[in-house]
């Protein structure tokens, strides 16, 4: 089996699993106990703390622990309908994922005004777009720091400085880049920013987000005192060190992964152009490690799947969070991509365990079946 659809999850890596394992036998009292028992998991959250902040170039007391990217973006959207009634307006993009989509549809039901920027052919919101629709009324701007579909990084520090000049603050779900791209929060000057741990081989089912000091949202999720209060939950202390752990082996490990990210995604457009194959790579030159969108002419992007599927090959048509939608994704439609090849969109994303071996595999597979079904 050929696994190359790391941009909807990663395997676990062993160092997590191995900092996992002791604190879900042996040290399993709650952190938020006084007693003996619970000292070694309190500790715990407080090394991952500092170790996760580190790898963004965070302060440990702006880091939240959430259940993973989409809690995390729910409540960032969410905490809108406690802002001021005056500046209450949230600006996001097209293109985002569909736990900032859906979240910006509820809040709209509730009067919260939302816009939603356009983007390039290569899925790139300029800044000058951004200009064109702040105002004194915005609160919030959202914009994903690389797309899932197809890979895009958004130039976020600019986006950043032009929400700053009117008084809003600014969020970007990372979900795609913590782990696979440097980032520091600082040099960015983002006042929020999500975070998935199985995107970058740690456990699901655990996030953060990020907050910088001095910013105050309204609490997600009311019950205990958790998260300095502001998200109630016993704390998932095995998932917690595992998501540190994760993160720290891959942000040492970042520019050598690029590296050989590149040379898999090369390697794979080059094979599949030799065999004369009529297709679109989609998104922007500047794009994540790995993620490589394809629309083929005249293909139907379900068909490949499952063609591919039955040869042991793991890939996607787009986001897996949308997997049951087998409709030309909303990413795929905002890039404008011609309907002659909108509908044979596929996705693969190559991730640590990737070979030059599978990337022979994948080509030779869709070569074989574009021409099956010529």
């Amino acid at each position: 089996m050929i696994y190359a659809d790391n941009a909807a999850t990663t395997k676990l890596c062993k160092e997590a699993y191995d900092a996992m394992k002791t604190y879900l036998l042996d040290e399993y009292g709650n952190a938020s106990q006084p007693y003996f028992f619970a000292k070694p998991a309190k500790k715990a959250l407080k090394q991952a703390r500092e170790t996760i902040a580190s790898c963004i170039g965070a302060d440990p007391e702006e880091i939240y622990f959430t259940s993973g990217g989409t809690e995390s973006d729910n409540w960032v959207i969410k905490a809108s309908l406690f802002f001021n009634k005056e500046k209450n307006e949230i600006i996001t993009s097209r293109i985002e994922h569909h736990a900032i989509l859906n979240s910006c549809s509820t809040v709209q039901t509730l009067g919260i005004p939302v816009t939603y920027l356009s983007v390039d052919s290569t899925g790139i919101i300029h800044p000058t777009e951004l200009e064109r629709c702040v105002s004194n009324r915005t609160s919030l701007v959202s914009i994903m720091y690389g797309n899932n579909e197809i890979g895009t990084i958004e130039p976020i520090k600019e986006l950043a400085e032009i929400a700053h000049t009117h008084g809003a603050l600014f969020h970007t779900d990372a979900v795609q880049a913590v782990g696979h791209v440097p980032i520091n929060v600082y040099d960015l000057n983002v006042d929020l920013l999500s975070a998935s741990a199985h995107k970058f081989n740690g456990p699901k089912g655990i996030g953060f987000l990020y907050i910088k000091k001095g910013v105050t949202i309204h609490p997600y999720a009311n019950g205990g005192s958790q998260e300095r209060g502001n998200r109630a939950g016993t704390e998932n202390v095995a998932g917690i060190v595992g998501m540190a752990a994760a993160l720290q082996k891959n942000t040492t490990q970042i520019e050598e992964g690029q590296r050989r990210l590149k040379v898999l995604e090369e390697t794979l457009v080059s094979y599949l152009k030799q065999a004369g194959l009529d297709f679109i790579r989609n998104g922007a030159e500047n794009h994540l490690p790995g993620n490589v969108s394809l629309s083929f002419r005249g293909a139907d992007g379900e068909m490949l799947l499952h063609r591919l599927d039955l040869k042991g090959i793991c890939i996607s048509t787009g986001s897996a969070c949308d997997s049951v939608n087998t409709q030309v994704s909303h990413v795929i439609k905002a890039i404008d991509v011609p309907k002659e090849y909108a509908e044979g969109t596929i996705r693969i994303t190559f991730g640590a365990d990737n070979t030059e071996d599978d990337v022979n595999q994948i080509a030779n597979a869709i070569i074989q079946v574009m021409l099956e079904s010529k």
